[in-house]
């Protein structure tokens, strides 16, 4: 079971949600958190264990060859991302628009565009007692995440069992690198707050899920008295609700100084149970 725990905007509690979740679900049985968000991750500070394996990622960008190059404008002309521009006598490329497609250098004449391999960042797999936690970090300055979560993607395959329970930290947002995550999972949490801000943004990653078509429910996170829109929305649109956390300052001290909620706040703990709850109701269907 593959659940993406997403969200339509930043700082809604996503994080918060998944680190919480999978410590308390590895009291039983094993997880597996992988913390997607690989521009800004931060899951660890929250999930600690040891170091099983930790390794440099990197994507494959095409490298002119001038002595080979013939100038045929062939590179140019077949690569949809622009990444590539014939300048007068030179062939210049530009490594952050690059997807790696290798159309540039398998249709080459001249052989003169190889690929090479160029560092984007990290992946770090920590390991402790029932839980697995993976986390990928992009290196500062490259301009896409989606083939470093790929390959991240590519691990956490190759490491479940059958039984396990995934949980992926998505990014935020509804951009292709929250894509990526959401498709090559079985279900998707959208975490949202209770504020006309998340959900506008709610509103916008269902539209988004549904054009994947996976199974998804939400979560409110800091849910209050004084603003109902989004579970007017919900009831609206049949939306199933899970877990409706309520706002509170206890929960926001122990979240500052990089504490778990589990068994530490009551409220927050049996919102957890209801998550779980569902996530066993799912593994029976």
């Amino acid at each position: 079971m593959k659940i993406a725990i997403a969200s339509g905007k930043g700082g809604t509690g996503k994080t918060t949600l998944s680190t919480n979740l999978s410590a308390f679900i590895s009291k039983t049985r094993k997880v597996i958190l992988a913390d997607l968000d690989v521009e800004e991750p931060n899951s660890s500070i929250f999930i600690k264990g040891e170091i099983y394996l930790q390794e440099k990622k990197y994507k494959m960008i095409p490298e002119w060859d001038k002595d080979k190059c013939t100038l045929c404008n062939s590179c140019q002309e077949n690569c949809n991302f622009n990444s590539i521009m014939r300048l007068g006598e030179d062939i210049l490329v530009f490594p952050e628009l690059c997807h790696s497609c290798y159309a540039c250098s398998e249709l080459c004449p001249d052989s003169a565009l190889p690929m090479k391999s160029k560092e984007i960042g990290e992946m770090t797999h920590f390991k402790s007692e029932k839980l697995d936690f993976i986390e990928s970090r992009l290196n500062i300055g490259e301009e896409q995440a989606v083939p470093l979560i790929t390959q991240t993607l590519n691990y956490v395959d190759s490491i479940i069992n059958r039984d396990d329970i995934i949980l992926f930290d998505s990014p935020p947002g509804t951009s292709c690198s929250m894509i990526e995550v959401a498709k090559n999972a079985d279900a998707v949490f959208i975490v949202t707050e209770a504020t006309p801000f998340g959900l506008n943004d709610l509103q916008i990653a269902v539209e988004t899920v549904e054009l994947l078509d996976k199974p998804f429910y939400v979560i409110i996170n800091r849910a209050s008295n004084e603003y109902k829109g989004v579970e007017k929305y919900c009831d609206l649109e049949e939306i199933e609700i899970i877990s409706s956390i309520s706002e509170d300052r206890e929960i926001a001290t122990l979240y500052s100084q990089g504490e778990l909620l589990i068994d530490k706040h009551n409220a927050f703990t049996e919102e957890i149970e209801k998550i779980c709850a569902k996530i066993e109701e799912m593994e029976g269907m």
